[in-house]
């Protein structure tokens, strides 16, 4: 895609989260085109909402948009699964938040219960740890598709309807756990939702703000 390649330089001079001041001919001599060419490349990316753009003396303000960021991040996870080694971690970075108290309820079910026994070989403590992952890794999260995740099916306990999930077994800062995907909920794609046989919180000594790390279990290797 045409818009990729500037988006990255942009970015690298960090345009990511400020506006940066460049005139197109200070620009071009990234994009190894001549300046009109390039004054032509940015008004195309401001035109297909790529990045936003104050013409000043000198020059322009440039930021990129979010639509920006989530073409890069999509370049990002592609490279990340072209160059995915069998050998390799998956490494997500994060930190920690407060959740909604919802957890707690839904984990408890014995239908999900019992199936988080067989399926992932502990009974989870019951709530969940709740961890914003930064953006690197929210790119990086798409990789959890090379592994191969443990499905929770659906329920009725009579009274109501429980859905089904899927679980990616994980290590959260070497502790054994798992995150939960609800099939009915569309999480905010920074966020994860942590369940383990231990309170996390507890266990690893864990605060609001507080930065872990998770590790991906393989089960499937990266094709490519």
């Amino acid at each position: 895609m045409y818009a990729a390649e500037p988006l990255k330089k942009l970015a690298l001079l960090g345009a990511t989260d400020k506006h940066i001041k460049i005139s197109s001919a200070e620009f071009a001599q990234y994009t190894t085109t001549s300046s009109k060419t390039t004054a032509r490349l940015l008004k195309q990316l401001e035109d297909d909402k790529y990045i936003e753009r104050q013409l000043v003396p000198g020059g322009q303000k440039i930021i990129l948009t979010c639509n920006g960021i989530d073409l890069l991040r999509k370049e990002y996870a592609e490279y990340q699964r072209i160059f995915c080694r069998d050998d390799a971690n998956i490494e997500l970075h994060g930190k920690v938040i407060a959740g909604l108290g919802e957890g707690q309820y839904y984990i408890a079910q014995h239908g999900y219960m019992s199936q988080f026994s067989e399926k992932l070989g502990f009974h989870p403590f019951p709530g969940t740890l709740n961890i914003k992952l930064n953006e690197a890794s929210v790119a990086t999260r798409q990789l959890m598709e090379c592994t191969e995740p443990v499905l929770i099916e659906g329920f009725n306990d009579k009274e109501r309807t429980f859905g089904a999930g899927k679980c990616y077994p994980i290590r959260i800062n070497g502790m054994k756990s798992a995150v939960i995907i609800p099939e009915r909920t569309h999480y905010p794609a920074n966020l994860l939702e942590i369940i383990a046989p231990v309170n996390l919180r507890e266990k690893l000594h864990l605060i609001d703000g507080e930065e872990v790390k998770i590790v991906v279990e393989k089960k499937n290797k990266c094709e490519g």
